[in-house]
């Protein structure tokens, strides 16, 4: 067999090979997993029982992104949560990359990973993507408080949506993400 023909047929099957397993799946879908890797303080994998594994963006937060003061103590904070341990998802949308984007729980005491990074100052509530108002109740508690990233200079405490937009990356920010997430 002419070697290029067999270097397509086995970037074609390896392609195959992650669609059978890297899925998007559909909003309103309600899903149960093992986390398997914490990419940052606001994204990771889970593994369903059927073997699935789904790319992961808590919805109506935004944790520091990779360079900006606090995001390994966010990532580290949403590690400790959830990494090995079973959560479950309401999936309300795809982002541009693929991931779902969803609100997440932490079985079986059923607390809510997206308002506990919230409270602990890991994450800004997203303004522009938020349907519950009782996170900004949180946001406010823990700056007041000084909790998380809250405690910084002001100065270090640009939103991540600030920040992206003054410190556009030169190149893909992680190479320890999935291709879906590459290009963020």
């Amino acid at each position: 067999m002419n070697p290029a023909i067999r270097v397509q047929r086995t970037a074609a099957q390896a392609l195959l090979f992650c669609l059978a397993f890297v899925l998007p799946v559909r909003a309103s879908d309600t899903l149960r997993g093992q986390v398997t890797r914490v990419f940052d303080g606001d994204s990771f994998l889970i593994e369903l029982a059927d073997r699935r594994i789904v790319e992961v963006r808590l919805a109506e937060i935004d944790a520091p992104e990779k360079d900006q003061p606090h995001a390994d103590a966010a990532r580290a904070a949403l590690r400790d949560l959830i990494l090995d341990r079973e959560v479950e998802l309401r999936v309300l949308d795809q982002d541009r990359y693929g991931r779902s984007v969803a609100r997440a729980w932490l079985q079986p005491r059923h607390l809510d990973i997206n308002a506990e990074l919230v409270s602990q100052g890991h994450a800004w509530v997203y303004r522009r993507h938020l349907r519950d108002r009782s996170l900004l109740e949180l946001e406010n508690a823990a700056r007041e408080s000084r909790r998380g990233l809250w405690a910084l200079p002001e100065a270090q405490r640009a939103a991540p949506w600030t920040w992206r937009r003054t410190h556009p990356p030169a190149e893909p920010q992680n190479v320890d993400k999935p291709l879906a997430s590459m290009s963020r």
